[in-house]
């Protein structure tokens, strides 16, 4: 006897999909649209084809823009993941000292990114900001307005402190979920830490890595709001990431063809570049 199927659950789907559409697919092809057309004002369009796209890929100012934004990932990926391990695996696992961790590590991810980007903004200023004014107190020759050395690290160590805490939070779920027996045999065996770190609670860790990494990368590579906030996008252009130049060309110029390539671009940059991670850890996880 054929089995009946039950189609009527995809109406409950239906405003979802709806809501999708309205929300990323119709504003997506309006960029496609304004990609390939050009105008000279009020509101007359004309066919500009792949104009914008070549123009923006023989733009110097694009690839040293892209080239900032892959320096910053890079370092954002090197410094929280090693960091967040680190934290997870002091955290208690019992006790009343959870909660209270859980607690601490969840409350940097609740501030909006604005008022991150003015906190840091605030705290970093050398006349009145604690860390600016410490600094200069001690003899540093700190100014994240005017050196960009300053205003690479004042960046960084904001990204670090406002976004370790998901991996922490991540990494500690992976290690809550291991059964004790595993540590009951590491320590029949004679298991040193290093060893138990090696070969169960890394490999155990492995998916949830996987999901930090990617998630780290992709809000790395897409930051704007933090560091538009802080400098600006300067001094110069050395922290203008191609999210900033986006809405610099977009917005500052109202050159609405190339910002529109320029997204559809970075799109599909940002898209790449999560396959290959993805890709390359579950490819490892499973040769593991």
């Amino acid at each position: 006897m054929g089995r009946t199927w039950n189609n009527k659950a995809w109406f409950m789907v239906l405003p979802v999909l709806l809501l999708v559409a309205f929300s990323a697919i119709i504003p997506l092809m309006t960029v496609v649209n304004y990609s390939v057309q050009d105008t000279f004002g009020n509101n007359v369009f004309f066919w500009a084809g792949a104009e914008w796209f070549e123009e923006i890929l023989h733009s110097d100012r694009f690839w040293e823009a892209m080239g900032r934004n892959l320096v910053f990932s890079a370092i954002i990926l090197v410094i929280e993941i090693p960091l967040g391990i680190f934290i997870a695996l002091n955290m208690p696992k019992k006790g009343w000292g959870v909660p209270v961790c859980l607690v601490l590590m969840a409350l940097p991810l609740l501030i909006p990114w604005n008022v991150v980007g003015t906190i840091w903004q605030v705290f970093g200023r050398v006349d009145i900001g604690l860390l600016g004014y410490t600094l200069r107190a001690l003899g540093f020759d700190y100014n994240y307005v005017n050196d960009p050395f300053d205003a690479w690290i004042t960046v960084i160590v904001m990204d670090v402190w406002h976004w370790t805490s998901l991996v922490v939070l991540l990494c500690y779920a992976g290690l809550v979920s291991i059964p004790d027996a595993y540590y009951q045999a590491a320590k029949i065996d004679g298991a040193s830490r290093w060893a138990i770190f090696r070969y169960i609670q890394l490999p155990k860790m492995n998916r949830v890595l996987l999901i930090a990494v990617l998630l780290r990368f992709m809000d790395s590579f897409m930051i704007y709001t933090e560091p538009f906030v802080v400098t600006g996008g300067g001094p110069g252009n050395t922290t203008t990431f191609l999210s900033i130049d986006l809405v610099k060309l977009a917005i500052g110029e109202f050159n609405l063809g190339e910002a529109a390539a320029m997204s559809i671009i970075y799109f599909l940059i940002v898209m790449l570049l999560s396959w290959v991670f993805y890709t390359v850890m579950t490819a490892y996880d499973a040769e593991r």
